[in-house]
């Protein structure tokens, strides 16, 4: 019994070490020997773009009609084709069993329908195929009928000029038409089963994987995803995904894409468009404020902020032309883009203006940048034949405890580059506590003025011209004189608020304020004072107004608001201010002088005019400068002397200023000059005092001093 027991467990041992081979065995020689199944095996690699039959059986032979020895080594396309007459190799791509309708010739050239499984092997070169004829009528018709709906359907998708692809399971893509080819430049058969994946950007790949497992678990989604085409050229689209799930196969998608890449470099033109400056290419002030206010966020984050401006821009625009200007923007623009480092941001602020933005918190290294930038912009550039070597000032700004926005640090370091402005140009200077606290207090003055305008606290002081020639002493004219008591200051002296309203914007404000009240007290003291009342009122014009068009019409409607004549008002202009634009100035006087308003030069001897220019000026008076007045008592009477007689000999009046004492009077009047103003004849008055001492007669103030 042992000896028995022994042997047949050996004998089922032998049994069991050969029944592998056996059992391989067996299912070959069934499977080549079975003439109802055709069978065969294909090879597809990279070096065969077409699969190879490499073994078919009986079934195949009966099949085709020919014998093995002739299909061995043949492309499988000879003899099977999808129904349309295409190639199967698509087949290969999707990586998985396939069941699909197939069209075998025969070696007699009959086209028979036939049902074709494919199988890949583990190591995926080989594949095993499995085909049937359909048996019945009813399976042709029905079998036909599907082909026909698979084609309509293909015809349908791959003639969409929407880029789709088709997965039937998983990642693996089952079908892609025209349109995705075309978009990434590649054929179909790179693109089935998970080739797709290979032409997605490596920065979006993550999220499309993620998407796509959404979408595999029942989610439709939307993405925005790169994908990288045969050129290399990134394409960008909108993707949208449906989930599909096909029975027997499994969960997969389709999706269709939108090629939006034109529309993003369009985009992306419209917005550099939007925040750089279309003549030197650098960003303008919004791309500015968004980097600094970026850099910003890291409460520790070194910044340093530096203004630069042209010295002498103006005079390049005049002499040699805008465009010559503009190419000299360019260049500058260049040569600051190349003088900075690496994340640097060079920006245009306007005109002649650019700010340099470094991440930097010292000082020395700031100043490095700054001095460099100084020499580099020194260089010679040639514009029209003319050589220029261009210089700036610059304000430099390191981050500090006080900035808290774009705002603050653009501000202090604006007020570091007037800062170096008025220490002479073409240099770099870092901000002065004392400096930015007086500009800060300035932009304040400057606020407040500007509601004054508005509010009415603007007022008008003064002072009597009066003429000594004849028996009695006689009212000329009063020159109106702008006052402001701020309410915390108290009075701001006038040349402090009429320079902030010209350096503002506010000049032609203030100028029709003075004139409106001026005009209003001379209605007034027609009515109150009758015979008493000065026949003239003069008022002070700015520089700026000597190129304000709208100059002559606003002093011709207050005249006819207030129901004056032109002859009433006297305006007066510095000589200086005439001297910036003779030639405009003369225009604008002369209008005023043909519709009957008075003109005077004030502070005449101070401005260096040139006597042609003079005698072309339509003016009425001449008024000599208080320091040349006051230098009559100390013996210097030349200047005096040469106004007065100037102005004798072109028949002109001629007014002395800043008269105090009762010896300055007769040495004028003893030169020919009778019409004096000043505090020994009156200190400037508000106009109940004024009427006041009109009332009295013209009570001079003249001091004792001899």
């Amino acid at each position: 019994m042992t000896l028995n027991s022994s042997s047949g467990r050996a004998a089922e041992s032998g049994a069991g070490r050969r029944r592998p081979r056996d059992v391989v065995a067996a299912v070959l020689h069934a499977a080549a020997a079975d003439p109802d199944v055709a069978l065969m095996v294909t090879e597809l690699d990279e070096e065969n773009p077409e699969p190879i039959i490499r073994w078919s059986n009986l079934g195949t032979t009966v099949l085709l009609g020919l014998a093995r020895s002739d299909l061995d080594g043949e492309p499988l396309s000879a003899f099977v084709t999808t129904p349309d007459g295409e190639s199967v190799t698509t087949l290969y791509r999707r990586e998985r069993p396939t069941t699909t309708s197939v069209t075998v010739r025969t070696a007699v050239g009959e086209a028979v329908a036939c049902r074709m499984s494919a199988v890949p092997a583990p190591d995926g070169n080989l594949w095993t195929l499995q085909i049937q004829p359909a048996q019945t009528d009813l399976e042709l018709a029905l079998r036909a009928s599907a082909d026909a709906h698979e084609r309509r359907f293909k015809v349908l998708a791959e003639r969409s000029p929407v880029p789709t692809m088709m997965s039937e399971q998983g990642m693996r893509l089952g079908h892609v038409n025209d349109a995705l080819c075309a978009l990434l430049g590649v054929p179909a058969d790179k693109l089935i089963g998970t080739g797709w994946m290979s032409y997605a950007h490596c920065e979006d790949l993550e999220l499309i994987t993620d998407t796509v497992v959404a979408v595999l678990s029942g989610q439709e989604r939307e993405m925005q995803a790169r994908f990288v085409d045969s050129h290399r050229r990134v394409r960008h689209t909108d993707v949208r995904f449906t989930p599909l799930h096909t029975p027997g196969l499994g969960d997969g998608f389709v999706a269709t894409l939108e090629d939006v890449t034109e529309r993003r470099a369009f985009e992306e033109q419209l917005n550099h468009q939007a925040t750089h400056d279309s003549l030197t290419g650098l960003p303008r002030r919004a791309r500015l404020w968004d980097h600094i206010t970026e850099a910003m966020k890291e409460p520790d984050a070194d910044l340093t902020c530096m203004f630069l401006d042209l010295d002498n821009f103006k005079f390049v625009n005049d002499s040699l032309g805008h465009k010559a200007g503009d190419a000299l923007l360019v260049e500058v623009a260049h040569r600051l883009t190349g003088a900075v480092r690496p994340g640097d941001l060079v920006a245009r602020f306007g005109g002649d203006e650019f700010v340099v933005v470094c991440g930097t918190g010292s000082l020395d290294a700031a100043l490095e940048v700054a001095d460099r930038i100084l020499r580099v912009l020194s260089d010679p550039v040639v514009l029209d034949g003319v050589e220029i070597r261009p210089r700036a000032s610059i304000g430099v700004v390191l981050r500090g405890p006080d900035h808290h926005s774009a705002d603050d640090l653009i501000r202090d370091c604006d007020i570091a580059m007037y800062q170096a402005k008025s220490s002479g140009k073409g240099r770099l200077m870092v901000l002065d506590e004392d400096a930015r606290s007086a500009a800060q207090d300035t932009l304040a003055l400057v606020s407040d003025l500007r509601r004054a305008l508005g509010a009415g606290q603007i007022t008008l002081n003064y002072q009597p011209i009066m003429s000594y020639g004849g028996e009695s002493p006689q009212l000329v004219s009063v020159e109106a004189l702008a006052r402001w008591h701020h309410p915390d200051r108290g009075p701001v002296p006038a040349e402090t608020f009429v320079r902030l309203a010209e350096e503002h914007g506010m000049v032609r404000e203030l100028g029709e304020v003075v004139l409106d009240l001026a005009c209003a007290a001379m209605a007034e003291w027609q009515h109150l004072l009758g015979p008493l009342a000065p026949p003239h009122v003069n008022v002070n014009l700015s520089a700026l107004h000597m190129n304000d068009p709208t100059l002559v019409q606003t002093v011709k409607r207050t005249l006819r608001r207030f129901g004056l004549q032109p002859g009433q008002i006297c305006l007066e202009i510095t000589e200086s201010a005439l001297m910036k634009d003779p030639d405009t100035a003369s225009m604008i006087l002369g209008q005023l002088r043909d519709h009957g308003v008075r003109v005077a030069i004030d502070d005449f001897g101070t401005g260096y005019s040139s006597l042609a220019y003079l005698r072309r000026l339509p003016v009425h008076y001449l008024k000599v400068d208080r320091s040349f007045v006051a230098e009559l008592q100390d013996g210097h009477i030349a200047v005096a002397q040469a106004v007065i007689s100037l102005a004798h000999s072109l028949e002109l009046g001629v007014v002395a200023e800043g008269v105090e004492t009762t010896s300055q009077m007769q040495m004028l009047e003893e030169m020919g000059c009778s019409l004096l103003q000043g505090y020994g004849i009156s200190r400037p008055l508000k106009s109940p005092d004024f009427v006041d001492w009109c009332r009295a007669g013209y009570p001079a103030a003249f001091a004792s001093v001899p």
